[in-house]
């Protein structure tokens, strides 16, 4: 599996909603960007607490996935940009479906491995609603699994728009990531899958510890 990056996005911080910040709004970088364990050198995430970090250090969300959202907002500007989600890399080919948990990738001289779903949170449909009726668009990414995931980084190194973007190495090949956001994001887990989720190693400590909490609940 090997696709072209056609941009390598970063953002900062800034007025978003009243007195809330947000880094959103990510805009294609030129040249080399370095890939290091808290991801692109620079790039900002307003609220660390639940963007960011090691396990969260790049995010993918598939250019694939903007056809279904023109359909469903109609025409918007944001919508022919490579970061309106707040995604570092703009890949086209590759969707949540055809990748897994712990699936290992080369770009340019980086490795990442994918680490765990992305959560949609208010902060999409805010951003949207300044150029369409946005509402629903988290109920939609949680209904149809288009969520977009999360790398973390296994080797630094350095990549530029027009470089690839390579499967070097299968993770949990039973465990998609729009098989692990159906689980864990949308409710969906049995509790055979809520064991294996809790256990493997390879999914961000995160959700591991959000799957124990649900088997406990199921057993309780």
């Amino acid at each position: 599996m090997k696709h072209t990056i056609e941009a390598i996005c970063t953002g900062t911080a800034r007025p978003f909603n009243g007195a809330e910040t947000s880094a959103i709004a990510k805009r294609p970088r030129e040249g080399l960007v370095q890939f290091l364990e808290d991801g692109l050198a620079p790039d900002e995430q307003a609220d660390r607490r639940v963007h960011g970090g090691p396990e969260m250090a790049v995010h993918l969300y598939p250019l694939d996935h903007h056809e279904f959202w023109r359909e469903r907002l109609g025409p918007t500007g944001l919508l022919d940009e490579p970061g309106p989600f707040g995604s570092n890399l703009a890949v086209r080919g590759i969707t949540e479906a055809q990748v897994h948990i712990g699936d290992r990738f080369r770009v340019g001289s980086a490795l990442l491995e994918i680490s765990q779903p992305r959560q949609p949170c208010w902060k999409i449909e805010h951003r949207f609603s300044s150029v369409c009726d946005a509402k629903g668009m988290v109920a939609a990414i949680v209904k149809t699994g288009r969520s977009g995931w999360y790398f973390r980084v296994l080797e630094f190194g350095e990549a530029q728009a027009g470089d690839t973007i390579e499967r070097v190495e299968m993770g949990e090949v039973e465990w998609s990531v729009q098989r692990t956001f159906a689980a864990l994001m949308a409710g969906k887990a049995a509790r055979d899958d809520l064991i294996q989720l809790s256990q493997m190693t390879a999914l961000s400590p995160k959700l591991r510890e959000r799957a124990s909490s649900r088997l406990d609940a199921k057993l309780a």
